[in-house]
């Protein structure tokens, strides 16, 4: 229950947040250009909030629906407009002037991607190394010469200095041609090239891009934890029973256990039974039978003992990269950042349309309140790279050339300034009614992606 109120209240702030700034980007060129701001709304439906403020009065609100907003610009199409207020009507500025207007939103939107960027930068970010683990046998990576205990330099010639660089590296280079040249980099410090060739339906590899990895039969490095004990809790079968931070579990019922996640799984599938264990304590050899409880979970009913496990200092070092970077040196990381995401995310979107990747990569707000509230939970870095993602995500999707975005809406000051006078009212009308269409059955679709998520 508390991660679903996490996850709900991390999705409405971090959507009325880069909402804000795409609105407030508008906003701020229209006054700026002397337009007249009538509105400034975050969220549909019926205002469940409203101010009116300023020299020049606006309507400050927040709506009940928090999926979007709007500012509303004086526009005489909309109702009369007083010989005195002409001047400042949107549709009297010069058609470069009115896109100055909607392209700002988006444009607030890469520029907050930046911020958030240079942010995470400067305070620093730990990340994952793109160290691989276990290589299937037989599988794609390991036909294409990739092997366990290698590091990802490079993909496709770009550094991949983190395990994401190194996975969105992968999925821009696969859904180009097929073949993902990659440099990698021995556990002896040797440096040799592979290419991985994907010879059948590219969009196979693309329907979970989390999955994306293991479909080329690559495992990423994890750290095989000893099963010692740490942490128990003291209403816990584990403590009730006489074990000790610090005993290593060695046997279970006659079974040798090797590290940490077997003996998780061992326990887990043994819900209510007594075992018999061995164990070390300060290099003495012990017996004792040991009691697993029953707790219902999600799964069903597993076996848990209440202790953790203890995890050595530099497990991680191996595994663990930091991203910090002075103030005037993250700007240029952060730019070029975005830059990478950006293209990356309309390459993505092109080959969607050209069936090169799987459409169900869409996400709805159900997945997007996920990331939102498991990024919030794991720490500002992480919550400010989502933000910077959904922000430059946002930013594209309302320069795609549909009616009821900016996108189509500059489209059509384009075509006023190549045909030397407006487009049709029938025109636009038609537009709108095939944009609204098509914006639901895009958000239909993603949201059917989502229920498909959470179901499978």
């Amino acid at each position: 229950m508390t991660e679903i109120v996490t996850s709900i209240l991390a999705f409405i702030v971090a959507l009325g947040l880069l909402v804000a700034i795409h609105e407030y980007g508008h906003f701020y060129v229209a006054r700026r250009l002397g337009v007249k701001v009538l509105r400034f709304c975050i969220g549909f439906g019926k205002p469940i909030w409203s101010r009116v403020a300023g020299r020049d009065p606006v309507e400050y609100a927040v709506a009940a629906i928090p999926l979007g907003g709007y500012v509303k610009l004086l526009d005489e199409r909309e109702g009369p407009v007083s010989d005195e207020d002409l001047p400042r009507a949107f549709t009297q500025q010069t058609p470069a002037r009115r896109i100055a207007i909607l392209a700002a939103g988006p444009a607030f939107n890469f520029l907050f991607a930046i911020a958030a960027y240079w942010l995470m930068f400067v305070t620093g970010v730990v990340a994952t190394k793109p160290l691989i683990g276990v290589v299937e046998q037989g599988s794609l990576a390991d036909r294409g010469g990739v092997r366990s205990g290698d590091e990802i330099v490079t993909v496709d010639g770009r550094k991949t200095p983190t395990l994401m660089d190194a996975q969105l590296g992968i999925v821009d280079t696969l859904v180009s041609d097929g073949r993902v040249p990659m440099t990698l980099g021995g556990e002896d410090g040797s440096l040799r090239r592979v290419e991985l060739v994907i010879e059948s339906e590219r969009s196979e590899y693309t329907e979970d891009l989390a999955q994306l990895l293991p479909k080329l039969g690559i495992q990423p490095w994890r750290p095989v934890l000893p099963p010692v004990l740490e942490s128990l809790s003291p209403d816990g079968t584990a403590a009730s029973s006489g074990l000790l931070s610090g005993d290593r579990i060695l046997e279970a019922e006659g079974e040798v256990v090797a590290d940490w996640s077997g003996w998780v799984a061992f326990v887990r599938q043994r819900p209510g039974q007594t075992i018999d264990i061995v164990f070390d304590r300060d290099g003495a050899r012990m017996e004792m039978p040991l009691e697993i409880g029953r707790v219902e979970t999600d799964e069903g009913i597993i076996g848990r003992i209440g202790a953790g496990v203890h995890v050595p200092e530099d497990l991680y070092e191996r595994v663990l990269t930091e991203q910090h970077y002075g103030p005037v040196e993250a700007i240029g990381h952060a730019a070029r950042k975005t830059w990478e995401m950006s293209a990356v995310t309309v390459r993505l979107i092109y080959r969607m349309l050209t069936g090169d990747v799987s459409p169900r990569n869409l996400s709805g707000p159900i997945n997007i309140a996920q990331a939102a509230g498991y990024t919030a939970s794991a720490g500002l870095a992480a919550f400010l790279n989502f933000l910077a993602i959904v922000s430059v995500s946002l930013g594209i999707l309302n320069l795609l050339p549909i009616p009821m975005l900016d996108g189509g809406q500059i489209a059509y000051q384009v075509a006023e300034m190549v045909k030397g006078s407006p487009v049709s009212e029938r025109t636009q009308l038609i537009g709108q009614q095939v944009g609204i269409v098509l914006l639901l059955l895009l958000m239909s679709f993603a949201f059917y992606n989502d229920i498909v998520r959470l179901s499978g």
